[in-house]
């Protein structure tokens, strides 16, 4: 079960659907398989594009194309301060969108970097520390004040808890969260109080 609506069940209901056990959790070879079976915890990476590749991208649109032959129109009709406005407009959308395109890689890296490490999980009954990319679903997971959160989770149990949720919707304070709410399946990423977030 690699279900995206865990906020919109119950507890018992995530359960038993990723066939795990509150106190218990995952055998090690249960988690060994899941691993197998669906990857590491990690994000998925692609090849960064290089400069030539943002740059075609730029160019990549409708309205691009538009206003470059409204250019080329002007200009085979002698108004030469048309074309030039209309390709420096070009020119410098070009420029933004590589720049904030180059930030959004940037943006990822430093994401991938801040993620923990290691993870304190259940597995046979026992606390243990795992790396962060061999979490499953399934593995029950113990999070203390100041731990990163190592994977996006459906929290089955809270005191008081907290987190810090500033890279994910923007909010400066922390977000009070409580595992026992149960919320509707339309509702936000950034609304839903029952899940933690890498």
């Amino acid at each position: 079960m690699q279900d995206k609506d865990c906020h919109g069940k119950s507890i018992d209901e995530i359960v038993d659907g990723l066939r795990t056990h509150l106190e218990q959790g995952l055998s090690q070879a249960e988690a060994q398989e899941r691993l197998q079976k669906h990857g590491a915890n990690e994000l998925k990476e692609k090849p960064r594009p290089g400069f030539l590749a943002l740059l075609w991208d730029q160019f990549n649109n409708y309205l691009v194309i538009i206003l470059i032959i409204a250019a080329l129109v002007s200009l085979a009709l002698g108004e030469w301060v048309d074309s030039i406005a209309i390709m420096f407009i070009v020119a410098l959308n070009a420029v933004v969108g590589v720049i904030q395109e180059s930030k959004a890689e940037q943006a990822l890296a430093a994401l991938k970097k801040m993620s923990a490490p290691n993870a304190q999980v259940i597995r046979d009954g026992h606390q243990v520390t795992v790396p962060s990319r061999e979490l499953v679903g399934g593995d029950m997971v113990l999070l203390e004040a100041g731990n990163y959160v190592p994977a996006d989770m459906r929290l089955v149990q809270s005191i008081n808890l907290k987190i810090e949720e500033a890279s994910l919707t923007g909010e400066s304070v922390p977000v009070e969260k409580n595992a026992a709410t149960v919320l509707d399946k339309e509702i936000p990423l950034g609304d839903r109080k029952n899940s933690a977030f890498m």
